[in-house]
């Protein structure tokens, strides 16, 4: 079994409030190769200025890990295929709503993927086995409940 982790840290700026609950929602995520990404709350969900709109949060980073899942899984398919890829760019998008206890949560995550090929580029049925076949490897698309389409351009 493989474990793997991940520090968030938040430390309240020394001399402000915090029961009133107007406090910065600004934070790190410090990971174990040394990367610390700057990380808040979603400006939809906590208004500005107690969110950081310009720091990742974390339903983008649920939606980028998605992605970036996928993509790891179809990069290693093409490459065993013997398909060269250039560049892999996805816009992907996560849906909030509500669910059947009124609870908010990602609904729905739509991965765009547009994949620039070297040479000689598969067919689209082809490429379509390929996004279904990393899909089915992807463990953190095995992991969640979300609803997942994948609308390759």
């Amino acid at each position: 079994m493989t474990t793997f982790g991940a520090t968030v840290l938040w430390t309240r700026p020394e001399g402000t409030a915090f029961i009133d609950n107007k406090y910065s929602r600004a934070h790190i995520w410090q990971f174990d190769g040394g990367a610390e990404v700057p990380a808040s709350s979603s400006p939809h969900i906590v208004r500005v200025p107690f969110s950081t709109p310009e720091n990742v949060d974390p339903e983008e980073a649920y939606v980028a890990s998605i992605s970036s899942c996928h993509m790891l899984f179809f990069l290693s398919g093409a490459a065993k295929k013997g398909f060269v890829i250039d560049e892999y760019r996805d816009a992907a998008e996560g849906e909030l709503a509500k669910n059947d206890s009124g609870k908010l949560y990602v609904s729905r995550v739509t991965l765009k993927p547009q994949v620039t090929y070297a040479g000689a580029a598969p067919d689209r049925m082809t490429e379509e086995h390929m996004h279904h076949d990393a899909h089915e490897q992807c463990f953190i698309a095995n992991s969640v409940l979300t609803e997942i389409t994948v609308e390759a351009v």
